[in-house]
């Protein structure tokens, strides 16, 4: 792995730790408000698939170790299989799709970056529900409406921002280069 794939990689982790601490609980709901998508979607939206994979990856086993990372900086595996483990699951899948379909159909366009964080968001509410449904024994129904309906039109609001904003943060990042140290 190149420098710059580390430190992209490092960086993105990084934002997603500080994007989760921006958290408002719901009292009707265990799943709370937080801005940890929005990071998500960026990583998808701006880095490679490889390397979008590897900074949400790098996040979960942050977390998983008991690094306080999660919302409220809560850590440890007891977050990944409370109510919100499937949502946080599926992060890396969600920024790996992301970034495929930016690469794969639309490298620089608005639709391109909203189709890719659109599906990857029906990827989020998917794992996210069916964790929240089978660990607090809520069904289907009751996870759908503690753990997505809430979130939906801030979630699409959401996607609208971050698309706009990725494309040329995209361009931009894929300009950087990264030099040697001359000896001196």
């Amino acid at each position: 792995m190149k420098t710059k794939d580390l430190v992209f990689t490092a960086l993105f982790a990084a934002i997603t730790a500080i994007c989760s601490q921006i958290s408002i609980p719901l009292p009707f709901s265990p799943v709370p408000i937080t801005l940890s998508l929005v990071a998500v979607f960026l990583t998808g939206g701006i880095l490679n698939k490889r390397q979008a994979l590897f900074a949400q990856l790098t996040y979960i086993l942050l977390g998983s170790f008991g690094v306080p990372v999660f919302s409220g900086f809560r850590g440890g595996m007891g977050v990944l299989v409370g109510p919100t483990g499937g949502y946080l699951a599926a992060y890396p899948l969600m920024a790996f799709l992301i970034a495929y379909i930016i690469e794969k159909y639309q490298r620089n366009s608005l639709f391109g970056s909203a189709l890719g964080m659109s599906s990857a968001l029906m990827v989020c509410y998917l794992f996210g529900s069916a964790w929240l449904a089978y660990s607090t024994k809520m069904g289907w129904y009751k996870a759908f409406l503690a753990g997505v309906a809430p979130f939906v039109l801030l979630d699409l609001i959401k996607i609208s921002i971050v698309s706009s904003v990725s494309v040329p943060l995209r361009k931009a990042m894929n300009k950087i280069q990264f030099g040697r140290l001359k000896n001196e």
